[in-house]
Formats: C-alpha cells, structure tokens, sequence
C-alpha cells in the first residue's frame, strides 16, 4: 500500500513581494516588487517572471533566470543580471497588482470571495499559483511586520481549481471567466454573483455568459433583479436586447418590455420573431400582480379523446421548458378546459388510455384579473404545482407555476438575505 504524497509547502505572496533578490553568494542585488502568472492555460497557472527594482529601475526578470525563490528571498541563478524593461505580455498578470486584495469567484460555493492572500507552491518542477486564502489570517499577515508575518499559518484555503478571477481591468488579458466552469452553476447563481459584484464585474460576467451560451444567458437575466435589469437594457442595443428576450420566457420577457419607454418598446418588439412578439405583447397588458402577468403561455393542451401515448408525443414534439411540464391540460371539442394530467400519471399509464379517464377531479383554474392572494390561496388549498389560466370562454390562455408566485411573493434580494450568497 502506498503512502500518499504531502501538498507542497506555500510560499505566500505577501512574504515575497518586497524581499530580497539575491545572487547564488547571498549578495543583495535589488528587491522584488511582484510576481507575474500567465493565466489561460489549463492547471496551476506558472509563474513567467518577476518585477524586480535595481538600483531605482523596475525591470522584468524571466522565471528562467531564477533559481529559488521562498519566503524571503529570490535568488538570480546565472552569473550576471539580464534585466529587461518590463512589459506587460498578452495573457500575463501581476498579482500583486491585478489580483491580491481583489474579488474573485469562487465557484464551489458559488460567491464572491475577495483574495487576501495568494499562496504559492513548487508544482511539476516549477512555482505556480495553486489557491487563495480568503480568511482574516491571509488579510492579518499583510498587515504584520516581515518576520512576523512569517508565522500567520494559512486560514480560509481555496482551491485554485475552484477560482475564477476577473481580468478585465488587466489591459493584457482579454480572456473572459470561464464559461464551462460558470455553466456548472445554476443560472440563479450567477445572477446572484452579478448583483453581488461591481458594474465592471458583473458585467464581465454577462460577457462570458454570453460568448459560451446565449440560451443561459437569458437564463441568467431572467434571474436578475429589476436594478441590473434596467442596467443591462441601458448598455445593450435593442438588437442584443431583442435576441435576449427571445430567448425568454414569454412572461419574463413581458415584464422586460414593460420596463422600457413606449419609443424604444416598439422597437425592440419590431425585432423579435412573430411568435414570440404575439406572445409579449398578450402578456404585456396584464397587471404582473395578478394571475394573467403571472402566467406563462407555453403549456402542454390536449383534446380529452387523445390517448396516453398520443400526449406523450406532444411533450416531446414541443419545446415547453422542463419547469412548465408538470402538467399536461385537457379540453372538450370546444377547447374549453375540462381538467388537467399529471406528467406522472402520464408515465405510469397504458399507451392506448384516454387520457380522459386520468383527469384530476376537481381541479380549478383561475381568470386573468384574479390577485396574487387568491392565486397562492388555491395553489396552497389544492396542493397544486400549476394552475390554469382560462378566459371568459373557459378557454386556456396560460399556466402559473409555484415557483412564479414564489418568485413574486418573497422580498427582493432574498437570498442574500436569508445567506444563501455570502461573502466568503
């Protein structure tokens, strides 16, 4: 049985920001004023140089031309000093500069961590950044002097691998944030980290939200707050806003329109497909606090003479987002509402089944102008997950999910509030 390998020991980047540069006889030759990683690549970003100051002039050091470097000292392993003028090249940051002390993501928890410490090691023969500690020990050891900096042990350790920093004010680097590890999140995540970070960070965000998938990127806005909403319809073209919303729930997307003036609504109406400008505008003259602004238009109706596996055929011809699909609806040959299937009940059924005879008895559906209390009243008094919506024919015109009335009946901000998105 073998014996599992210890993690490299840190070298924190505060301890060696400041020292020495030293020769291989110890002979002081300048001080280090930062380190500079090349991010992009896959791993523990390397170490690529120095920013060294000798005799009053900051120059770049090539990570080749050192031998060691720890707590205290970097030590020059060729015989005569090679200095550069320092320029910053595509892809490289400072960490001092461009990171220590600024947020970051940290995925795994899904929050905004700010980096007040960057901790080193010696990996596969060469230094490298492998994580940050987030803690009051990292943000403490900055503050100490030197030497007793040097006995703060590391606190709150966060695994590169798990960070993604925000580069944008780098005039280097014109990588975005990862989207593959972004798309790990749920969309309500990463509106969460766009609302808790700056106008600049959550904006670099959206960026490469959208470079990766324009589909989670509605997603995303959907999820935002009214505030950074209206900041993105002031930043965006009513192009780019229009190929957003139809994306969208039609219901969400109505509650965008409803934000914007009457000049530019038309416009951006103009730009969206029939189908989905058909469907906003309906919505749009419904009051949002009622059961028609609630409702979305993408349901699932058969006619009640349908079989098991004729309904089935539907839902998967249909383009119905996962969340609406709980139930599917049934009317008479007049398309009047006659009740509604559990998807369940679709599943466990026979193939040649009408699904008449599945019909949850009794089930209510509700009118346009009914308030948002009665709706949760008998969503909660029918244990309902969807209701109907039906016009004055009783003629289905729309669904109300629970998450839609959740949505609208807890405050804003509520998941910062109850510490669902911390800081760290």
């Amino acid at each position: 049985m073998g014996v599992a390998s210890e993690a490299p020991p840190l070298l924190h980047l505060s301890l060696i920001v400041g020292c020495a540069l030293v020769d291989d006889a110890d002979a002081r030759l300048g001080k280090v004023e930062d380190l500079i990683v090349r991010l992009g690549d896959a791993g523990y970003p390397p170490i690529t140089g120095f920013l060294v100051s000798v005799a009053k002039r900051h120059s770049f050091l090539p990570a080749e031309a050192v031998s060691d470097v720890a707590q205290d000292r970097v030590v020059l392993g060729r015989p005569r000093l090679d200095l550069r003028p320092f320029e910053r090249r595509p892809e490289e940051v400072l960490l001092k500069e461009d990171m220590l002390d600024r947020q970051l993501i940290n995925l795994d928890g899904a929050r905004l961590v700010r980096a007040n410490e960057i901790e080193l090691a010696r990996v596969e023969g060469w230094w490298r950044v492998v994580g940050v500690d987030v803690g009051a020990r990292g943000a403490m050891r900055r503050l100490l002097p030197r030497v007793a900096g040097r006995h703060v042990g590391t606190g709150q350790f966060v695994d590169w691998a798990s960070v993604e920093p925000f580069v944008g004010h780098v005039p280097s680097v014109r990588l975005l944030i990862s989207h593959p590890k972004l798309a790990r999140l749920h969309p309500a995540q990463i509106a969460d980290l766009v609302e808790a970070g700056s106008h600049a960070e959550g904006d670099e965000i959206m960026r490469a939200v959208r470079a990766g998938d324009t589909e989670l990127e509605a997603d995303v806005f959907e999820e935002l707050d009214d505030h950074h909403q209206l900041e993105f319809l002031r930043e965006r073209s009513d192009a780019e806003i229009a190929a957003v919303l139809a994306r969208m729930a039609p219901d969400d997307a109505a509650d965008v329109v409803a934000e914007l003036d009457d000049a530019r609504r038309d416009a951006i109406l103009a730009l969206l497909p029939p189908n989905a400008r058909r469907k906003v505008r309906m919505l749009f003259g419904f009051d949002p606090a009622e059961a028609g602004g609630l409702m979305s238009t993408e349901f699932v109706c058969v006619y009640q003479h349908a079989t098991v596996q004729e309904a089935r055929d539907r839902i998967q011809r249909g383009d119905v987002a996962d969340e609406l699909l709980t139930n599917v609806f049934v009317m008479d040959t007049h398309r009047r509402l006659e009740g509604s299937v559990p998807v369940a009940a679709l599943l466990r059924a026979e193939e040649d089944t009408p699904v008449a005879e599945l019909l949850t008895s009794a089930a209510p559906s509700l009118v346009p102008d009914a308030p948002l209390e009665e709706v949760a009243r008998l969503m909660a008094d029918f244990n309902l997950t969807a209701v109907a919506v039906v016009d004055d024919e009783q003629r289905m015109i729309g669904v109300i999910t629970v998450d839609d009335v959740l949505e609208t009946m807890l405050p804003k901000g509520w998941r910062r509030r109850f510490g669902l998105l911390g800081d760290g």
